[in-house]
């Protein structure tokens, strides 16, 4: 039966793989000796905690690199035990091992200057030097022990793999030969899309670099938990970071100001609770869609629709980015997503002053509060970057009675969870709740079936529940005496589906609500001015009399500076500049494109027409675009 199942075959497959382990295990070990003074890693404990979650990224970059080897050596081609065929796998397999393993061996030494694992970022810097060959000589004169450990361990690599060989053998039937061959085969298949994706579940996109630190207590345990083959295969082609020259500094201070300061309102310290709502498209919510005059429109959000009548709201409000991990760094660290993710890129890890490094400077306790499994949408990871000093997810929620099945916590009860868990905390405090429900599939408890209208799209009924989550979540925390000193936003992460027409088009997509509410109504009124994500950030540290200097490309709301509204984005595949009258499409290097700001089905160019006004847009946004650029590549975003 052996040679129907080919046992031997997939045992000695699993034994060759389980070599890839072990020798990523070393090269993390390696890392760890070399660079222990900046892993700040204590404890024998702390060591092999870290290394066992290092193994879900161990697995993806082993079955990146292992694909053809694997494939190689569970299709069903008769002559796989043979010696020739064998030989041709032990190539293949080294070929593939080695080149990619070996770049761990990088940053035993270039860690210590970069603080980082390397990434394919790397390559562009590399490309620059013409003294490749001389920079490789010096490196292997001055680092020869770690090219003498790649030798050693490389040969020894190939010792332990030779010991266990293939046996040669026939299968007895083909017939059961293939059948076997082809369930072990898919099942294997299956096995290491998981393994890359890094689980199976639904609510997980693929890890990346930033999922490192969702398991950490300090930041620098996110390069040990990663290896370099991941973090260079998941860079890999995705690098639109690069250093660009197209103005002078005086026009980047003059049209973007990069360093604010404002000191229009006395210093305060009140709560902060800002309310991420997903997929909150500024569709669904009457208060902010008076003016547009859409024929037969409704309203999803009759909470929220009487919270505006006491609050400031912009109705003229656009997101940063299209995903949820792109609205959480424009909204709390106002760094905005273009045609790649910040939050995915090779530059992510990086000390950035935002919100919360600055509310944290100020003694405040900063939480996070997401009702999906925790590390869900990278929430985790990019939180501890910013330094969040708690998070709450599904796990601390400790409750599966109150899980909808699919993504998380139903809002409700994780909306009360957090008012309770605000009440025990000592003032001032800034929370963050990013809300589950408005989320494919879009449904509500059971409970609540017929409660909510079923309106004319998918997600019309889960907004309307996760109003209501607000509405109760409001009612409950009047009570409380935090309440009259906390400013309360309310805005989306993104868009979500598309109903009215109106949204249709190019101008009014991925556009949000944006909402801010104190008891006292200080705040209050309708703004119709360009406003978007990466304006709150400044805004709350205007309204609470922050008095020092901080980075935004953001502007305060609530005080008129030097810079103009406007917004920012990136559709279509050029970047899009609203300001003024106009909008200014721009593809990097050149504006291509004028449209009137009321045009927002982009139908009628204007270029061929430029005016001053047009023409300062687009000094504007190559402004926004070069600072963007360069203080993320050089890492100035503290």
């Amino acid at each position: 039966m052996q040679n129907f199942f080919r046992g031997n075959e997939y045992k000695v497959l699993a034994y060759r793989l389980l070599l890839a382990y072990f020798f990523y295990f070393v090269a993390r070990f390696l890392f760890f000796i070399y660079n222990a003074s900046l892993l700040k890693i204590n404890s024998t404990y702390e060591f092999f905690r870290l290394y066992w979650h290092g193994l879900a990224f161990d697995t993806t970059a082993i079955l990146y690199s292992n694909g053809l080897f694997i494939l190689l050596s569970v299709l069903p081609l008769v002559i796989n035990t043979k010696r020739s065929y064998q030989n041709m796998l032990f190539y293949v397999y080294f070929i593939c091992n080695l080149t990619v393993w070996s770049s761990n061996f990088i940053d035993f030494i270039y860690y210590r200057f970069i603080f980082s694992r390397t990434t394919f970022a790397a390559m562009d810097s590399l490309e620059n030097e013409s003294n490749k060959m001389l920079l490789f000589k010096n490196f292997l004169y001055n680092y020869w022990h770690v090219f003498l450990l790649l030798f050693l361990l490389s040969a020894l690599w190939i010792y332990l793999f030779k010991k266990v060989k293939v046996r040669p053998e026939l299968p007895l039937t083909n017939g059961k030969y293939f059948i076997y061959s082809t369930i072990a085969f898919l099942g294997i298949v299956a096995l290491s899309i998981g393994g890359i994706r890094g689980d199976f579940k639904k609510s997980t996109r693929p890890i990346n670099l930033l999922d490192a630190n969702r398991y950490v207590s300090h930041v620098s345990q996110g390069d040990f938990v990663l290896n370099t083959p991941f973090s260079i295969i998941r860079t890999l082609n995705v690098n639109t970071f690069k250093k660009v020259e197209m103005v002078s500094e005086k026009d980047i201070e003059t049209y973007v100001e990069p360093i604010k300061q404002y000191r229009n309102y006395p210093p305060t310290k009140p709560n902060i609770v800002v309310l991420i709502m997903e997929s909150n498209g500024r569709e669904y919510f009457g208060s902010f869609n008076k003016d547009l005059d859409i024929p037969g429109y409704k309203s999803y959000t009759p909470f929220v629709d009487s919270l505006a009548q006491h609050s400031l709201i912009f109705t003229n409000a656009y997101a940063n980015g299209f995903k949820s991990i792109h609205g959480m760094s424009s909204i709390l660290a106002g760094v905005p997503s273009f045609k790649d993710a910040y939050t995915s890129s090779a530059f992510v890890k990086q000390k950035t002053q935002s919100l919360i490094s600055i509310l944290n400077d100020e003694g405040y306790d900063t939480s996070f509060f997401h009702g999906a499994p925790n590390g869900s949408m990278g929430f985790l990871g990019f939180g501890n970057i910013l330094g969040i000093e708690h998070y709450y997810g599904k796990k601390e929620y400790n409750n599966d009675a109150d899980f909808d099945g699919v993504w998380g916590i139903w809002d409700e009860p994780f909306f009360q969870y957090m008012k309770r868990t605000l009440d025990k905390k000592p003032q001032p405090f800034m929370a963050t709740l990013f809300s589950v429900s408005s989320h494919e599939p879009y449904e509500v408890p059971e409970k609540y079936a017929g409660k909510f209208p079923k309106g004319d799209a998918n997600i019309h009924e889960s907004i309307g529940y996760s109003d209501f989550a607000l509405r109760q979540f409001f009612a409950a925390a009047k009570k409380e005496p935090w309440f009259k000193n906390t400013i309360f936003v309310m805005v989306a992460d993104h868009s979500n589906t598309i109903f009215y027409e109106e949204y249709r088009k190019e101008f009014m997509r991925n556009t949000v609500p944006i909402l801010f509410y104190t008891a006292d109504e200080r705040f209050k009124g309708v703004n119709g001015d360009w406003a978007q994500q990466i304006d709150i950030y400044p805004t709350l540290l205007d309204m609470m009399g922050y008095q020092k200097p901080f980075r935004s490309w953001g502007r305060s709301l609530v005080s008129s500076g030097k810079i103009a509204p406007f917004v920012i984005k990136h559709s279509a595949n050029v970047y899009q500049y609203m300001s003024g009258n106009y909008i200014c499409t721009f593809d990097g290097k050149k504006a291509v494109g004028f449209y009137a700001k009321d045009d927002k089905n982009m139908e009628h160019n204007l270029i061929a027409q430029r005016n001053p006004e047009m023409d300062l847009l687009e000094v504007r946004v190559k402004c926004f675009v070069q600072d963007y650029m360069n203080r993320i590549v050089e890492r100035r975003l503290e």
